[in-house]
């Protein structure tokens, strides 16, 4: 009786199985045949890969379902299938010095792994930004970042910076030197900041090249910050006197002394930034090409250029006030003045310098110059032509 059934049991696999005449063994060998194993290529493998290149997981059959890419650390490279389903490409590059796992899985439910190691890099650069994590800064205060090595690539490098606001602020990155030499990159918003703006900026840089003779930048950055009172100060050469507004209304004008007319002594013009409040500083004039003309404690000093155009206490200078430009450059003022004003200004607070008598406007790298641009000319500077990019 066992035999029978087994016999049966055969009988009705080959009928169930047939189809296609004969005795019916190609259709059950097709009907039994197992599916091939998934296979994968990675155009990066091995343990010593150059690091700066996207991640491209190909399928050989069928079509990708899922792609996960990590790094040792539990970070995940972003990426996208392609519309037809054999690639996955990474957004953005591998990193240098990273161990990679990759991970697939096709349309039927099959999966594939691999893994590949990246080398370090040749040369690494690296960033300066200029605003602390949490700080609170005036209304003209832009995003900027100073490189150590040269940036050749700065399209690929703008890709990867990103600037996030609470309300949709309109503004463009823009390229240029910094006084100290070395590249440069700020973010302006199209007018000044609006008070109150939450600002995140996300400069997801690890594995980007940037081009001959700059090397692989070796991991992202990543600040915010918020804009304090509206605040402006204008200075005029006319007058002597400086208007500080706030929220568009006069609050106070301090009468004071600006640069000595005509030469190397003469003020800067045009639209400066608070840069930063140092406080009680020894000024020399030759640090500045001044010869001897001067070399003091300076109390209340509030930085407007780099080349050392200051705000400051000047009560050697007390006769001049409201009367007579003759200071070497700066804008002083009297002790009780330039007290209760530098406890009054935040970093970031727009500072403008106007009327007759200026050597002109410093160069965009010496200080924050961008607001002496057009929109347009500031949206020119950017490396992705210009465009704005909302935050």
């Amino acid at each position: 009786m066992a035999g029978t059934a087994l016999l049966a049991a055969a009988a009705l696999s080959a009928c169930s199985g047939g189809g296609g005449g004969g005795d019916g063994k190609d259709g059950a060998n097709a009907e039994l045949k197992p599916k091939p194993d998934m296979a994968i290529a990675v155009n990066l493998t091995g343990d010593q890969v150059k690091a700066g290149e996207p991640v491209k997981v190909t399928l050989a059959e069928g079509k990708l379902a899922l792609v996960k890419v990590t790094d040792g650390k539990g970070g995940e490279l972003p990426g996208q299938i392609a519309a037809d389903g054999k690639t996955w490409t990474s957004e953005r590059n591998a990193a240098p010095g990273s161990d990679y796992k990759v991970e697939a899985q096709n349309t039927d439910s099959q999966s594939a792994a691999t893994q590949f190691k990246t080398g370090a890099a040749d040369k690494v650069n690296k960033i300066k930004i200029n605003l602390p994590k949490g700080s609170t800064v005036g209304v003209a205060m832009p995003v900027s970042i100073v490189f150590d090595n040269p940036v050749a690539n700065k399209a690929e490098v703008e890709k990867a910076l990103k600037v996030t606001t609470s309300n949709n602020t309109e503004g463009s990155w823009g390229w240029f030197k910094d006084y100290s030499g070395s590249d440069r990159v700020d973010w302006r918003p199209k007018e000044y900041w609006k008070s109150g703006t939450e600002v995140k900026v996300d400069l997801n840089l690890n594995g980007v090249d940037s081009g001959k003779g700059g090397g692989l930048f070796a991991r992202d950055y990543n600040t915010d910050f918020k804009i304090g009172k509206d605040r402006r100060m204008e200075v005029s050469l006319d007058t002597k006197k400086m208007k500080v507004d706030e929220d568009g209304a006069t609050v106070r004008t301090i009468p004071i002394s600006a640069g000595t007319p005509g030469g190397q002594k003469a003020s800067w013009s045009g639209k400066m930034v608070l840069m930063s409040k140092e406080g009680t500083i020894r000024m020399d004039s030759q640090s500045v090409g001044l010869g001897d003309a001067y070399d003091k404690m300076v109390d209340y000093s509030m930085r407007l250029t780099w080349s050392g155009m200051y705000a400051h206490a000047a009560p050697w200078n007390s006769g001049a006030f409201g009367r007579t430009n003759s200071s070497s450059g700066c804008v002083g003022m009297s002790d009780a003045d330039a007290a209760s004003f530098y406890g009054q200004v935040q970093v970031g607070d727009p500072f403008e310098v106007v009327g007759s008598g200026s050597k002109g406007n410093a160069d965009i790298g010496n200080g924050y110059g961008e607001w002496n641009l057009s929109w347009d000319q500031w949206k020119a500077k950017s490396a992705l032509s210009g465009a704005p990019q909302n935050g």
